[in-house]
């Protein structure tokens, strides 16, 4: 993550978004939904939505970004592959506690 243009180089591949500073979150961390949706026509537009998705939650308590925390990306990314890697993510093993942990279902954020 960077705040600064000059730290693109060129020739390299990026993924560029807008960051949004005061984000919705859970237990005070940023998540995001994965809704999955099924497009099985488009004349006319038939669209299915799957009756359950995935909560992935970013493993630090969210703080508004500043020079001093932007390489933290416990705290500014949800991604699993990243998240997974940090000591004080929880794994979800349990079919009855599908509300704890840094990656659940849909239905038990809802």
């Amino acid at each position: 993550m960077t705040r600064n243009i000059e730290d693109i180089l060129n020739g390299n591949k990026y993924v560029i978004q807008r960051y949004i500073k005061n984000p919705m979150l859970i237990d005070k961390l940023k998540f995001d939904l994965r809704i999955y949706v099924l497009m099985a026509g488009t004349d006319p537009l038939r669209l299915y939505i799957y009756h359950e998705g995935l909560t992935r939650f970013a493993t630090e308590p969210y703080q508004e970004p500043t020079n001093e925390n932007l390489s933290c990306s416990y705290i500014h990314l949800t991604n699993y592959s990243l998240n997974k890697n940090n000591p004080k993510f929880i794994f979800n093993n349990s079919d009855k506690d599908m509300d704890k942990g840094h990656k659940r279902t849909l239905t038990s954020t809802y």
